[in-house]
C-alpha cells in the first residue's frame, strides 16, 4: 500500500471516529432531561440505566454466542471491574446531583473531568497532553463555567448537589482512564457489555442497600428509564466507549464538554431552563477548546507516525 493511500485512509478513519464521537456527545446530553423528567430516586434510576443496557447487550452476547471472558486475562478482569465500579460512582453521584441542583451546573461541574483525565494520563497512562491539548482543556473548561455560573449558589441542597456532581466527575475521570487501557485490547462490544454488567450489579446491590425502590412508579417514568438506556447509554456511552480505541482518553474528555452546550439547550426548550446570552458565550469557548482539542489530537498523531516512519 502506497504512502498517499495509508494517508487517505487514515484521514478516513479519522472522519469516521469524530463522527462516532459527536454522536456519543449529542446522545449523552439528554441523558440530564430524561432524568430530571423522571421522578423515580436517583439510584432507582441508575440501577435501571445500567441494567436495561446490561441486559440488551449480553443477549446480543448471546445470540452471537461471543465468549465474554474467552481469553480474559487477570488483569483486564480486574480493569473490567474497576471500570464498572467507576462507572457505577459516576452515575449514582451525577444522577443524586440532579436531585439538588440544576441541569446546567451539574452538567458543568460533571465535565470538569478533563483535568482528572489529563493528570492521570499522565501519571498512568503515559500519554503526553501537549499544549494544544492543555489549552483546550482550559478554554472548555473555562467556557463550562460560565455556562453554569449564574446556577451556583451558596444554599445548602445546592451546594450539596453540586459536589456530588464534583465528586461524579472523578469517577467519570476513572472510567476513562481504565477503558482506555482496555481498549487497546478488547472490542467495543466486549467491553461495553463486560463494564456495564459490572457496573449494573454494584448499582444493584447499592440500591437495595439503600432501599431504593424499583416499583410502584408512574407510566412515564418506566418511559423515560427506558429512553434513558437507549440514547445515553447504549449510543452515547458506546460510541464514546468506541472511541477510545482511536483517540487519547484526554481528548475524548474534551470532546464529552460538548454536553453542557446540548443539556442546556435541551433544558431550555423542554424543561423551561432560560439560556442566558453569557451561556452564549460560553459555548463559543467550548466549542473553540474542542476544536483546538481536535487539532492537538491530529497533529500528536501526526508527530508519533512520523516517528515511526523515520525509525523504520
Amino acid at each position: 500500500m502506497n504512502p498517499s493511500t495509508e494517508t487517505h485512509i487514515e484521514n478516513i478513519g479519522k472522519l469516521l471516529g469524530i463522527g462516532v464521537l459527536s454522536t456519543g456527545v449529542t446522545a449523552i446530553s439528554f441523558a440530564a432531561i430524561f432524568i430530571k423528567l423522571c421522578h423515580a430516586p436517583a439510584l432507582s434510576i441508575a440501577a435501571y440505566r445500567m441494567l436495561i443496557a446490561a441486559v440488551f447487550f449480553l443477549l446480543i452476547s448471546l445470540f452471537r454466542r461471543q465468549p465474554l471472558f474467552d481469553r480474559l486475562s487477570p488483569y483486564q478482569f480486574r480493569l473490567v471491574i474497576i471500570s464498572g465500579f467507576f462507572l457505577a460512582l459516576h452515575f449514582s453521584l451525577w444522577i443524586s446531583s440532579l436531585e439538588y441542583t440544576s441541569v446546567a451546573s451539574s452538567v458543568v461541574l460533571v465535565t470538569t473531568n478533563p483535568l482528572f483525565v489529563a493528570l492521570g494520563s499522565v501519571l498512568y497512562l503515559k500519554e503526553p497532553v501537549n499544549k494544544w491539548l492543555l489549552l483546550a482543556i482550559f478554554l472548555t473548561i473555562f467556557g463550562s463555567i460560565v455556562i453554569g455560573r449564574h446556577d451556583f449558589s451558596v444554599k445548602s441542597s445546592q451546594l450539596f448537589g453540586d459536589v456530588l456532581a464534583l465528586l461524579a466527575a472523578i469517577g467519570g475521570s476513572g472510567y476513562l482512564l481504565s477503558g482506555r487501557i482496555l481498549r487497546r485490547s478488547m472490542d467495543a462490544f466486549r467491553y461495553a457489555t463486560l463494564v456495564y454488567s459490572v457496573s449494573a450489579v454494584f448499582l444493584i446491590l447499592l440500591a437495595l442497600a439503600t432501599s431504593s425502590p424499583f416499583v410502584g412508579f408512574r407510566r412515564i417514568d418506566y418511559v423515560y428509564l427506558l429512553l434513558l438506556a437507549i440514547v445515553p447509554q447504549m449510543i452515547g456511552h458506546t460510541s464514546i466507549n468506541w472511541s477510545l480505541r482511536f483517540f487519547s482518553a484526554s481528548f475524548v474528555a474534551i470532546a464529552i464538554l460538548g454536553e453542557p452546550i446540548g443539556s442546556t439547550i435541551l433544558a431550555y426548550f423542554i424543561l423551561g431552563e432560560s439560556v442566558a446570552p453569557i451561556k452564549i458565550l460560553g459555548a463559543f469557548f467550548i466549542i473553540l477548546g474542542i476544536a483546538i482539542g481536535i487539532k492537538g489530537e491530529i497533529n500528536y498523531k501526526f508527530e508519533i507516525n512520523s516517528k515511526i516512519i523515520k525509525k523504520y
